[in-house]
């Protein structure tokens, strides 16, 4: 019976160990709090994830490791590999973590994505701007998820305090897109090649965070699935990925898809395959690191799923919802912060939208 550890201790971790057990899977998560959502289903190794030490007693009580968010160091990694095999690699995570990178990946593949510029400087962010013209997104390079990071600007006024609000960090200035719609696909793969992808899913967000998504994408070619799921192929082979990794990209809706930014582990997009059909994201990515075979990917229906972001009804109301499928994560309400989610998987598209609408409609203002 293999002991997976894995770095980083909230919800998606929770989930990989939810998702395990039934394997016959067991699991030890390193975490700077005790008290987290990972935390209520198996032992924590609590400390920094840069800590030697700390790195060295998940070490000793698994076999293999991956890790459930970017933004862990990918010194941390490499040191925890000379101990245990750790899926994905070090060489993906770093990718991932800065977007300069990762617009360079996205190029090198003939990945379409915005146009982009460098810049280190207020000076560079202004030429910058002159070439790409306005409005222009301007991102850190490092550090940004939910919106984090990142700021639209519409004019030469609004160039400054933009810089500001980055504290002039190395960052990416972005021609910006106009999008007909926000997409992403998740792709999984085994260490020996083998392959899975999920369908293109809509997603929307409030504030820079996913609040709701689709699966299917309504309305999605297959001519638009296929070259989604062309895109992720092209990372996780350029990468000799091992897991699961989310592709976000901007649907412009003449049959153009523009990549954004990727995520090598499971992502908050793909929430709904818990409750679609024979393999979530969840399973699929422990059974892709510990070298099982890979699950079906499909949805046995019109899927979807509702954030609950900073506050959430009471349980009574969710669950009372026709076949709501309710994912709670055991956190305290903060603005801003995922409490959990809410799945559905039904016969038609119109159902689906009808069991959305109801729950949005007794969610709290976001």
């Amino acid at each position: 019976m293999k002991t997976i550890g894995i770095l980083g201790g909230g919800q998606l971790g929770r989930m990989l160990a939810l998702a395990g057990y039934p394997l016959g899977l067991r699991f030890i998560f390193l975490e700077r709090e005790a008290d987290c959502p990972a935390g209520q289903v198996a032992p924590v190794v609590v400390g920094d994830y840069a800590d030697p030490a700390a790195l060295a007693r998940l070490a000793e009580r698994c076999d293999l490791a991956t890790f459930e968010f970017e933004n862990v160091p990918v010194e941390a990694v490499q040191r925890l590999r000379e101990r245990v095999p750790v899926h994905p690699s070090p060489f993906a995570l770093l990718s991932a973590q800065d977007r300069l990178h990762e617009k360079t990946l996205f190029t090198d593949l003939g990945i379409p994505t915005p146009d982009f510029v460098a810049v280190a400087s207020f000076i560079e962010l202004q030429s910058a701007c002159k070439r790409l013209g306005f409005p222009a997104v301007l991102k850190t390079r490092r550090l940004g998820y939910d919106g984090k990071g990142q700021v639209v600007i519409h004019s030469a006024a609004e160039m400054e305090p933009a810089w500001r609000a980055v504290n002039g960090v190395p960052s990416l200035v972005e021609q910006f897109v106009a999008f007909r719609r926000e997409c992403a696909i998740l792709g999984v793969r085994a260490a020996d090649g083998r392959e899975a992808f999920y369908p293109l899913t809509e997603t929307h967000h409030t504030r820079g965070i996913l609040s709701t998504a689709l699966a299917p994408a309504p309305h999605a070619s297959a001519a638009l699935d296929t070259l989604a799921r062309d895109y992720v192929k092209r990372i996780l082979d350029r990468l000799s990925y091992v897991g699961v990794i989310a592709l976000e990209l901007f649907d412009c809706g003449d049959g153009r898809l523009i990549a954004n930014e990727i995520a090598p582990r499971v992502h908050n997009s793909g929430h709904w395959t818990q409750d679609a059909g024979v393999c979530s994201q969840f399973e699929n990515h422990l059974r892709a690191i510990a070298g099982l075979p890979l699950g079906d990917t499909t949805p046995h229906g019109y899927c979807g799923m509702v954030n609950l972001i900073g506050d959430a009804p009471a349980l009574e109301r969710l669950v009372s919802i026709p076949q709501a499928r309710v994912h709670l994560y055991g956190k305290e309400p903060r603005p801003g912060r995922k409490l959990g989610h809410v799945n559905f998987c039904l016969p038609t598209a119109a159902d689906r939208e009808a069991a959305m609408r109801a729950t949005l409609a007794i969610l709290p203002p976001r």
